[in-house]
């Protein structure tokens, strides 16, 4: 019995040192990115592999682009829509998340009356998260797409390190850079040729209001360029975008 308890306590020390290890190497990842821009994330690694599987060849859009060669009204537009107040919080904006739980047990409690019902025709409602920027730049970067408590740890750790190791320019400009506005399209430079034929630093008001509302559904806007509801949201969100602070 004795080397039994013995055998698993070596393996916990083990399973330790692994999770040590592996901490001190994404920290030490994102501390590289202070000086050095990553050529891609896990997400577009993820995602290339996925499109050349199913497509047979991988068509691809994404340039590099320094922060001053951004527009800035593409800047406001994605803080208005996406994490308005990033200059004030340490990477988790608490008050969002704790908004974003109520909201989803609101959800899941409607999801649980409507899976009671028989037909089951109803649109089920959506269930809606709260990460900031920082959050979800720390989930593309390093993580792959799974949803465990494991993997949300990871996560706080790498925002943590976001945080510690770069500015919020810095971390704004690698979001920018690597967020996904399309099948194979990945930054903004890409998003603002794909769409507007255009450079990311002359995107007006309105085209920067309509890329920042594709953010949370890119591959489906991508296929509804005329949806109402992204017009009305641009509309929304151009109303919002000289309230938000610029790092």
């Amino acid at each position: 019995m004795k080397q039994v308890f013995k055998a698993i306590r070596e393996w916990l020390q083990l399973v330790l040192v692994a999770l040590v290890l592996l901490q001190v190497f994404f920290i030490g990842r994102v501390a590289w990115m202070a000086v050095s821009d990553p050529a891609s994330t896990a997400f577009e690694r993820s995602q290339a592999w996925q499109i050349f599987s199913q497509k047979g060849h991988l068509k691809w859009r994404q340039d590099w682009r320094k922060t001053d060669q951004i527009s800035v009204n593409l800047k406001r537009a994605v803080l208005a829509s996406e994490d308005s107040g990033f200059t004030q919080h340490k990477g988790v904006w608490w008050e969002s998340i704790e908004k974003a739980w109520r909201k989803n047990a609101s959800a899941q409690a409607k999801l649980e009356a409507q899976a009671a019902k028989a037909s089951g025709k109803k649109s089920m409602p959506k269930i809606v998260g709260g990460s900031t920027i920082t959050q979800q730049l720390a989930k593309n970067l390093l993580l792959t797409g799974e949803r465990t408590m494991l993997r949300k740890g990871q996560e706080w750790v790498i925002t943590m390190a976001l945080e510690t190791f770069l500015t919020k320019k810095q971390i704004l400009t690698l979001y920018l850079n690597h967020v996904e506005w399309g099948l194979g399209v990945f930054g903004a430079e890409a998003a603002s040729q794909h769409y507007f034929q255009k450079p990311a630093a002359k995107l007006s008001e309105w085209e920067a209001a309509r890329l920042s509302v594709m953010l949370p559904r890119p591959r489906f806007f991508e296929k509804l360029p005329q949806s109402v509801y992204l017009s009305d949201r641009a509309q929304t969100i151009m109303a919002r975008m000289n309230d938000v602070a610029l790092p």
